[in-house]
Formats: C-alpha cells, sequence, structure tokens
C-alpha cells in the first residue's frame, strides 16, 4: 500500500510515498480503507520526536511504525475474528494508527458508523478534536447549564468543536480567536467573540465559570484573573516549551492547584465507540458541523504538518487519500 512514512525524528519535510505493507490486524480488530485522514499537533510533535516525553508511545530512539495520523474516514476493507460490529463495504470513522496510508487498522471500539450526511473529508476532522471537546467540557470541567465559558484558541480543530458543544450543554460562550476566524467563530455560536489582537480577555471585566485553554500564550496567574471565585482553568496544550521549560508548564498548573482557589487541570481524552456515536447522532441532526479548514493530497502530508505547526490552522486539516 502507499503511505506517508518517516524513519527519524526531525524534520517536518523527511516524509516520503512509500509502498509498504498493509498493517495486519488482531481478532478485534478493523482494516480501514482511508478515504481521509485528519491531522493535529501530535502529529507534528510524533514526527519530530519532540517534546520528549511523546517518544513513550512512539519509541524512544526511532519511531516504531512512522506512518502519521490518528482521525480516519473510510470503507471497512476486512474484519478480524471477533469483530461482530461492521462488515467489509461499510463506511466508518473513527481514530486508528497511521492513517496517512491506503489502509489503517484500529479496534472496532475506537470506529462507528460514518455520518451519512458527512463527506469522508468532513467526516475525518471530527474524531480526537470532537471527543477531546467533549471530554474537556462535559468530563473534566462538568459544565452546567447557564455557566460562562471562554474557549482561547476558538477557531482551532478543538475550539471549533467545543463552542458547539457548550452551547449544546447551555452555557453561554465567548470565543477568543484571530481578525480573520471572528465571523466564523460567531457562526458556529460563541454569544461573543474578542479578537485577541484588539483586546485581552484577561483584562476585560467579565469573569468566567470554565476557561478551556487550548493555546496556553498567557500565564497561570492572567487566566486566572478573568475566573469567578471558583472558576476552572482547563488547559489543553503546553506546546510553546522545550525540554525542561515544558514539563514546567504542563505539571505546574497541578502543583499549584490545590493550593489556590481556582480549580486549574489538564485532562486526558479516551476515544471510545460510545462517545463517537453520540458525536454521530449530534453531526447527523445538525446541532454539530466539523469546520475543515484546509485538505491536501497525501503527498502534501509534509506541507499540511508545517501549516499546523506555525500556529495558525483553522479548524481541521484534512489529508484526501485518492
Amino acid at each position: 500500500m502507499k503511505a506517508v512514512i518517516h524513519y527519524d525524528y526531525g524534520s517536518l519535510d523527511q516524509l516520503q510515498i512509500e509502498i509498504i505493507d498493509r498493517p495486519p490486524i488482531q481478532d478485534t480488530e478493523v482494516s480501514v480503507r482511508v478515504h481521509a485522514a485528519a491531522l493535529h499537533v501530535a502529529d507534528c510533535f510524533g514526527v519530530k520526536g519532540s517534546p520528549f516525553p511523546m517518544r513513550l508511545a512512539s519509541g524512544l530512539l526511532k519511531p516504531k511504525y512512522g506512518v502519521p495520523g490518528f482521525d480516519l474516514a473510510g470503507q471497512v476493507h476486512a474484519v478480524g475474528a471477533k469483530v461482530t460490529r461492521f462488515k467489509p463495504g461499510d463506511a466508518v470513522f473513527g481514530i486508528g494508527n497511521g492513517t496517512c496510508a491506503e489502509f489503517a487498522s484500529t479496534s472496532e471500539e475506537t470506529l462507528t458508523y460514518k455520518p451519512k450526511n458527512l463527506s469522508y473529508e468532513q467526516a475525518a476532522a471530527v474524531p480526537t478534536a470532537a471527543l477531546a471537546a467533549l471530554h474537556a467540557l462535559r468530563d473534566a470541567a462538568k459544565l452546567r447549564p447557564g455557566q460562562r465559558v471562554l474557549i482561547n484558541g476558538a477557531s482551532g480543530g478543538i475550539g471549533s468543536f467545543a463552542i458547539q458543544i457548550a452551547k449544546n450543554m447551555g452555557a453561554y460562550v465567548t470565543g477568543v480567536c484571530g481578525p480573520k476566524n471572528t465571523d466564523l467563530v460567531r457562526s458556529l455560536g460563541a454569544d461573543f467573540v474578542i479578537d485577541y489582537t484588539q483586546e485581552d480577555f484577561t483584562k476585560r471585566h467579565e469573569r468566567y465559570n470554565l476557561i478551556l485553554d487550548n493555546v496556553e500564550n498567557r500565564s497561570l496567574a492572567d487566566c486566572r484573573r478573568a475566573l469567578t471565585s471558583n472558576g476552572t482553568l482547563l488547559l489543553n496544550s503546553g506546546t510553546g516549551a522545550a525540554g525542561f521549560p515544558f514539563l514546567v508548564r504542563l505539571l505546574k498548573p497541578l502543583v499549584l492547584s490545590p493550593f489556590v482557589r481556582h480549580n486549574l487541570r489538564r485532562y486526558l481524552s479516551t476515544p471510545n465507540q460510545e462517545d463517537l456515536v453520540l458525536l454521530k447522532g449530534l453531526l447527523e441532526t445538525g446541532k454539530l458541523t466539523p469546520v475543515v479548514g484546509r485538505v491536501y493530497h497525501l503527498h502534501e502530508t509534509s506541507a499540511a504538518l508545517r501549516h499546523i505547526d506555525s500556529g495558525h490552522a483553522c479548524g481541521k486539516v484534512v489529508i484526501t487519500i485518492p
């Protein structure tokens, strides 16, 4: 099969298309013929091998597999002996391993049927970003109707889903984004939009029950100023540093939280089929819409990752695989 692959950690430009073996599947796994894959910043980390803790999953000295991509949408090609939910030919979307390839393998527990009203490119844009937004708001923050939420990085992959999910949960939503994306953020349902080039959200008089920070370009002290007395700051990045400063940024909120009145948290989003089915329902009823910022062909994967790595990607970046 054709796949985009790298054999060492380093530049995003090292990716190349090669013919490699189709990944085998276990008894509980599904082989998917990939029509579209979506990328995010973790794929940049995986290619660069930095921050170093990422290598605990991808391989300490060299990549274990070397094909980027987690999100996918496509058709079931083959199923393992114990798979009962899917059959060859089913249109599906979900999360796999090495999805920037003609075929990818995944557990049937991280896969469900593709929403009928979405293209493969739109469906591929959903899984990791929408699940991360859902798990942040529903599980980590335990968002309640009527609460005031600020989403920093509102036009990004997670942010664009977080606006819509927060509105579906009955929150009053403020989105922070750049000047080019204010109309988009407003169209997704944000009640108020802040252009960060014109106004600093940490210096406004308004206070928020929850801040979901997908950017982390402000200090903890600045963000805490914008919270209510018992508000929650949910951090979802830590990418603005490397080496030891990265570890400090990653751990500081967790160490500090027990000693301040605010709840400072990081969270982990674990994919599961039940929540993918929930998202599928929201997508098919029009309560959730994926934002596909740019679509690249498979041979343009390096360019797609550079665009994400710039920090200015709008919505999701999708790879189409003919």
